[in-house]
């Protein structure tokens, strides 16, 4: 008799194998997900039967901090990825201490815009267990002329 499937899995929504060892490790999640105009980027906590978000940012926030409205096609490059982990590593310092990556059903590529919001929360201080080498290079991240004085306004 074959297995049956959840409808999650199915609509490649959960992956319902590392959510379990995720909430195993009982540590706050950083949840990242990627969509085709913007990035988000969560704290998530687990309780009994639900989670509860901590603390959320978009990328289409960026626009209020000063993003160039003419930009706003980029606002899921891997330098919006990095801008948009590091602000939420500056909120989410005080209310945690340490955070585990979740980034569901999207592809394991090293030096993608999900590793950039995991460098720009490391950057900000908050403590994610990680692999050096999935992490992209400063010049990856700062590759954009035009970009490049607002991620200094941005993170500083």
């Amino acid at each position: 008799m074959p297995k049956t499937i959840r409808r999650r899995r199915l609509e490649r929504k959960t992956d319902y194998k590392s959510r379990l060892a995720l909430i195993k490790s009982e540590k706050p999640r950083l949840v990242v997900r990627k969509t085709n105009k913007y990035i988000i980027a969560q704290i998530v906590e687990t309780e009994i039967a639900k989670d509860k978000v901590i603390l959320g940012i978009t990328s289409k926030s960026l626009l209020k901090k000063g993003w160039p409205e003419n930009l706003k096609g980029s606002l899921k490059s891997r330098t919006a990825a990095y801008v948009v982990g590091y602000i939420l590593g500056k909120k989410a310092k005080a209310k945690i201490k340490q955070a585990i990556l979740d980034i569901g059903m999207h592809r394991n590529i090293q030096k993608s815009r999900i590793y950039a919001v995991l460098k720009g929360a490391l950057d900000a201080g908050l403590n994610v267990t990680h692999n050096q080498n999935a992490l992209p290079t400063e010049e990856q991240i700062k590759s954009n002329e035009k970009i490049k004085p607002l991620i200094e306004k941005l993170t500083s």
